[in-house]
């Protein structure tokens, strides 16, 4: 499986974490994530993570594309809904593709948890 980790500043620990508890799972799947929080998730944990641009340069957009084509399975994004985010549009772009394609997105750690118990059992 495909997942695509995404988290805002304020939520990086909070992502980095569920995937350090969950990081059994998480080991037999394909990760890719923004720069950043791919990078923070790779020394938190030694898992294998394609970082791409941070979201604020557009990694945001290369994780829609990836779901345009077929290339990405889950999306777990902690968002952050009490600081203004200047690539909002992005965001919501993001979200959008993830609808078009019926792409499950989870934008909190309940809806990850529900995600991962759904896959793991």
């Amino acid at each position: 499986m495909n997942i695509a980790l995404i988290a805002h500043n304020d939520k990086k620990d909070e992502l980095i974490e569920f995937v350090r508890k969950h990081q059994e799972f998480f080991r037999g799947q394909n990760l890719l994530a923004t720069g950043t929080t791919g990078r923070r998730v790779t020394d938190a944990t030694g898992l294998k993570v394609a970082c791409l641009a941070s979201g604020p340069l557009g990694g945001d957009q290369q994780i829609g594309s990836k779901i345009v084509n077929g290339e990405v399975d889950l999306v777990l994004f902690f968002r952050d809904p009490l600081t203004a985010q200047p690539h909002e549009p992005d965001i919501n772009a993001l979200i959008r593709i993830c609808d078009v394609h019926t792409i499950p997105v989870a934008t909190n750690i309940g809806t990850a948890k529900l995600a991962l118990k759904a896959l793991e059992g």
